[in-house]
């Protein structure tokens, strides 16, 4: 029975090559792009899954709330007392609790020395809470040893090589001290499919000693550096253990100075370990996380295109239904029955699936290379170690020749054999209908993957382009010491007197970072001193911070280095502070009383509101004050004609002030294009599946085309004879698919419209969905499919009518 399907496929193929190449080549791209995408959604949903216990751990999460209890601040981290406090507090909830203390320092083994980014600082409880297999050492090295560290596999190659690592010391910089740390431990590389990724972890105990001890650590709740993990007990829920939590923060936290209770400003989250990758983009995470919507919009994706490739195959199949109508009727003659002609119709259906199967697999291991650098993620298509591929695969192909191969085969089994024989056969107007509701269908999907490129594009232009604020280009920053902000004025003057260095400042952060830092403010509003509501965000800067940005400033003045109380009492604020904080104007601002934090002072003057993060995020209220010691980072304004030279002398500079560093400068403006990073992907993802399906869709319209002129080939020869001019001709073989073509925009238009405005919705700043985005996508599929059935129909048109009429 199969053998005969694979004969009837073979000989179709030689009689018309061209439509069933279009199939072929339509349901192997489309399976092959479905094979991708879920080969990335199920790396996706796969993250930290690995862990024992993953469905028993969560992480502790703070949010702030200004006075209309909306959210103004969501960390992924928590204060260093919390996880403990939670543990002694609900013991019977809780089985064990582990903190990561996440820290950049340098790590030193003879002359080689590395910045390491995925150091971490934690409780020894952290592998009876993750399962990290550890490959020497014990367990609990990490609360035995204050020097303790343990390695990786990569890392222990990276610096020791095929030497075994363990006894070995590493000296490590902690805020300005060279600290020797002993190797006591080698785990395994954490998987891929993890929510952060780990290379050291170290003991605890210095992290204690610099917060003042383990009982001031313990009483510190502005710090909010530390990622918690909690193992609940068997049969707790996560949601029932943070309805209690409220109650700990008041219990261990008490009231405010307003006598309110400290829940009503803050509150602790529990989210699930397995939620975190693709639900979790807080203001602050380990590392920059996934996100479920982008996994929904690529899974829609591979199943627009799989659809079209589908419609493809339906369509070319009924609309060449009378070349098979004559064996139908004999096949029915002969004793067969309509199950038989389903079953060997679907046949049909199933063996060229699984021939495009095929092709799709090599298309896969060509390209998943590409995709899976393009995504940053391990993606792997060994189908001997995943042998549950093949059924994966088999469903696949089954599910394809089943959608693609049920219309036609019902459809050319309903053949009446009398009206066959006779000669009158004809296919009835509902299934011409159909078949062109399937192009229609085709084209909406193709006219919405345009109009999202465009939407995406003019987007992340828009971005781009869009006036910050303040100056953005050529900003240099580099970090900071003790050594260099000890010495900030001197080492401003010099780097100065360098032609290339217009300005030199110093801050706590610059923008394109997050705004992170708060603390309790108030203001005189109406003559009297009120506590500030809302929460205002900190920046610590030298004097010139607003010149070096180019920040300008709307009311009063700001720092200066002659006004000696500026250092200590003066405070420039932004217009969203202002109107947060009750001032009726910018100048009513100026010159009143103003507190933050322990600091008591005046607000010098108000400086024009800026984008300080991305445009994902509102322009929040920001207070801007002296402190060059708690400021770690470095601007310098250059002169953008002498980068090159410049840049060579702040490395020469930064070598002799940081030995042993990487000179690894930061643009701010690259900066800010770096958070769009996930943007530029979804364009990149979205032009090119969206040319496919425009592709897929023309080389089904193009079968089509040709079939119809085909079928019509004597006439247009009567026509050309009786006068018809080659416009007429191409006009009346293309206006009915045009009508579709049209058909399809006006269904794509409402569709896309409201998909790509919820995609807008997660930017604060945003552009407006233009009428003119929906025509150059309407004109774009236009044109592209006027292109092809005119080609088609000018061939037909310009053939001889002499041998069009002698066709039949």
């Amino acid at each position: 029975m199969v053998s005969t399907y694979f004969k009837i496929v073979f000989r179709n193929t030689k009689k018309h090559p061209l439509y069933v190449m279009i199939n072929i080549f339509g349901l192997a791209v489309g399976m092959a792009v479905s094979i991708l995408i879920l080969l990335f959604v199920k790396h996706e949903l796969s993250y930290d899954k690995y862990h024992e216990n993953s469905d028993r751990i969560v992480r502790v999460s703070r949010a702030w709330f200004n006075q209309d209890g909306e959210i103004s601040l969501h960390l992924g981290h928590a204060a260093p007392p919390f996880g403990p406090l939670i543990k002694s507090d609900f013991g019977d909830d809780v089985e064990q609790t582990v903190r990561f203390f996440n820290f950049n320092p340098l790590v030193k083994y003879n002359d080689d020395a590395f910045v390491e980014e995925r150091f971490f600082f934690a409780d020894p409880e952290v592998f009876e809470v993750f399962s990290w297999k550890l490959l020497e050492g014990k367990s609990d090295v990490l609360g035995q040893f204050s020097d303790a560290i343990i390695l990786t596999e990569t890392m222990a190659k990276k610096y020791f090589g095929n030497e075994n690592p363990i006894g070995k010391t590493l000296e490590l910089e902690l805020v300005g001290n060279r600290v020797p740390f002993q190797v006591r431990g080698l785990m395994e590389d954490v998987p891929d499919n993890s929510h952060f990724q780990v290379d050291f972890l170290a003991s605890m105990r210095p992290v204690n000693d610099f917060y003042g001890g383990e009982e001031q650590m313990m009483q510190n709740y502005g710090s909010n550096n530390f990622s918690t993990y909690l193992l609940l007990a068997e049969g707790v829920k996560a949601e029932v253990l943070e309805a209690k939590l409220p109650e700990l923060i008041d219990r261990h936290m008490g009231e405010n100075q307003a006598g309110v209770p400290a829940s009503k400003g803050t509150q602790l989250f529990l989210w699930p370990l397995t939620d975190i990758h693709l639900h979790s983009n807080l203001d602050s995470e380990i590392e920059p996380n996934g996100n479920i919507d982008y996994v929904y919009v690529y899974l829609a994706v591979a199943l627009f295109i799989l659809l079209i490739a589908c419609i493809n195959f339906m369509n070319l199949s009924t609309a060449r239904s009378s070349l098979r109508s004559m064996e139908v009727g004999l096949r029915k003659v002969m004793g067969a029955d309509r199950s038989g002609l389903v079953r060997q119709f679907m046949g049909e259906s199933f063996v060229l699936a699984f021939i495009a199967l095929v092709f799709a697999v090599i298309l896969v291991f060509v390209f998943l290379p590409v995709f899976a650098n393009f995504t940053d993620k391990a993606l792997s298509f060994n189908l001997i170690k995943n042998p549950e591929y093949l059924f994966g695969l088999l469903g696949l192909a089954l599910f394809v020749g089943l959608i693609s191969g049920s219309y036609p085969a019902l459809f050319l089994s309903g053949f009446t054999p009398s009206k066959v024989l006779k000669g009158v056969f004809k296919a009835g107007s509902g299934h011409k209908q159909f078949r062109s509701a399937l192009v229609t269908g085709q084209f909406a999907i193709s006219v919405m993957l345009i109009v999202a490129v465009l939407v995406v594009i003019s987007q992340l232009n828009f971005m781009q382009s869009k006036d910050l604020g303040f100056k953005k280009d050529d900003l240099v920053v580099l970090p900071a010491n003790q050594n260099i902000t000890g010495n900030y004025l001197i080492l401003k003057d010099r780097l100065e007197n360098h032609p290339g260095i217009r300005e030199v400042s110093i801050s706590s952060r610059v923008p394109s970072g997050r705004l992170l830092d708060s603390q309790g403010a108030s203001a005189e509003v109406n003559g009297e001193l009120s506590q500030v509501n809302v929460r205002i965000a900190d920046i610590h800067v030298a004097h010139n911070f607003t010149q070096t940005f180019g920040i300008p400033i709307v009311a009063g003045r700001t720092f200066d280095y002659l006004q000696a109380t500026d250092s200590t009492e003066a405070f420039v604020l932004n217009e969203a502070a202002i109107r947060a904080i009750g001032w009726s104007s910018p100048e009513e601002a100026v010159g009143k009383q103003f507190n933050y934090g322990g600091r008591k002072g005046y607000v010098t003057g108000v400086m024009k509101d800026f984008h300080f993060e991305s445009l994902h995020q509102p322009i929040v209220p920001i207070v801007f004050m002296i402190s060059v010691d708690r400021s770690n980072l470095v601007t310098i304004k250059i002169d953008a004609e002498k980068k090159e030279e410049t840049l060579a002398y702040l490395k020469e500079e930064w070598q002799q002030l940081r030995p042993d560093y990487p000179f690894d400068p930061l643009f701010v403006d690259e900066g800010f294009n770096r958070q769009y990073e996930a943007e530029n992907k979804v364009k990149t993802i979205f032009t090119f599946f969206a040319g496919l399906a425009v592709l897929i869709s023309i080389l089904g319209l193009l079968g089509l085309t040709t079939f119809e002129t085909e079928q019509r080939t004597r006439e247009i020869g009567i026509r050309k004879v009786m006068g018809a001019e080659t416009f007429n001709i191409v006009t009346l073989l293309g206006k009915d698919f045009m009508k579709l073509v049209f058909f399809g925009f006006l269904i794509a238009v409402p569709i896309s419209w409201y998909g790509m405005s919820q995609w807008l919705e997660d930017f604060a700043f945003r552009i407006g969905i233009s009428w003119q985005v929906f025509l150059i996508a309407g004109l774009v599929a236009g044109l592209i499919a006027a292109v092809t059935v005119s080609g088609q129909a000018i061939k037909a048109a310009l053939a001889n009518p002499v041998k069009s009429i002698k066709n039949e």
